[in-house]
């Protein structure tokens, strides 16, 4: 009897704290106001700096945001995160982007500003040492990261050189770790990679050297930034002091190299030589610029021909530039 009641009890205790914590989560919930804030989950990785700085110099909160940042292993992952409404807003390239316009009801509402040929010579190809030019990687094993825009690179790359796709296997891989095993066991034959923590890693290779980069390409890699409609419809004024405080951030981050590789440091141990020679080549200039829509409108493109998106649309109907218009109105160029 005495063993009945106490797990009786028990339930009871058990779902009383349950209900006090759903009640608590919806207090506070993604997207609604706390006091005078915009709460927002927000898509980060580890070598991003602009949110990072935002948050620990308190330039969100100035700004009317009370950010929790969320971190994923590639920023294609945060943007699947929208989905199954993990966070509120991510970042990310033209590929990712586009996959999610085109499933749901989400806007693309600025750009980084980051497509720049500096930016770009910052994908490094590396090729195993008995490669030596792009005819050599007939019949080869070329890396891609699963939901990313770097199928498009290798089409773009393979087709400049005189190679076709199709005298090429493309093999998708789930991150750069399996990447770097993969081609120093020879599994595959040549990869693209970013940012200075991995080229140098990959350049330490004695299998495998750098043969070349995206800035000898046409490619141009944008960046943007995506939310429901829903929350941009309901929180205009919150995406605008949202959009305010990552520029700001990045001004800063640019002006105080030393201080933001601290941050990155004590944040996620990314070493401080990395932060400082990534960070002059990737600022943040929130807008949407022309380079930023042609480079959509060509992914989009080749994601319509092989079937990546299975139904079309029209890209201006997926881009919501009122809100970066008022922010910064001397950034945003009129759609075509």
């Amino acid at each position: 009897m005495k063993i009945h009641l106490i797990r009786r009890y028990g339930l009871v205790v058990m779902s009383a704290l349950l209900a006090i914590t759903l009640l608590s989560a919806c207090g506070t919930a993604a997207g609604e106001k706390k006091g005078n804030a915009l709460k927002l989950k927000i898509a980060d990785i580890s070598t991003n700096t602009v949110f990072r700085v935002a948050k620990k110099k308190g330039i969100f909160e100035k700004h009317g945001i009370d950010a929790e940042l969320v971190t994923f292993a590639t920023p294609a992952e945060g943007v699947n995160s929208l989905f199954i409404k993990q966070v509120d807003v991510a970042f990310g390239a033209d590929f990712p982007l586009l996959n999610a316009v085109s499933k749901g009801d989400y806007s693309i509402f600025a750009s980084s500003g980051t497509a720049t040929d500096l930016s770009a010579g910052e994908w490094k190809m590396f090729a195993r040492n008995d490669i030596a030019s792009a005819a050599d990687l007939k019949g080869k094993k070329l890396s891609f990261s699963r939901g990313t825009f770097i199928p498009y690179l290798w089409d773009v790359y393979l087709a400049q050189n005189g190679v076709a796709l199709t005298d090429v296997t493309l093999v998708g891989q789930g991150g750069f770790d399996e990447t770097y095993v993969a081609l120093k066991k020879g599994e595959i034959d040549a990869a693209w990679v970013y940012g200075s923590v991995l080229n140098q890693k990959f350049a330490a290779l004695t299998e495998a050297h750098e043969m070349t980069d995206m800035s000898k390409t046409p490619v141009r890699l944008g960046t943007g930034l995506i939310a429901s409609n829903k929350l941009i419809q309901d929180n205009p004024d919150g995406l605008i002091g949202f959009m305010k405080a990552l520029d700001e951030a990045s001004s800063y981050a640019q002006a105080h190299p030393e201080e933001t590789a601290d941050i990155m440091y004590d944040e996620v141990k990314q070493p401080k030589e990395a932060t400082l020679k990534d960070l002059p080549k990737n600022p943040w200039n929130i807008g949407f610029t022309e380079k930023a829509y042609e480079g959509l409108v060509g992914q989009k493109k080749y994601m319509v021909e092989h079937g990546i998106i299975e139904k079309d649309f029209n890209l201006n109907d997926k881009l919501n530039l009122e809100l970066v218009r008022k922010a910064f109105p001397d950034r945003v160029i009129d759609l075509k």
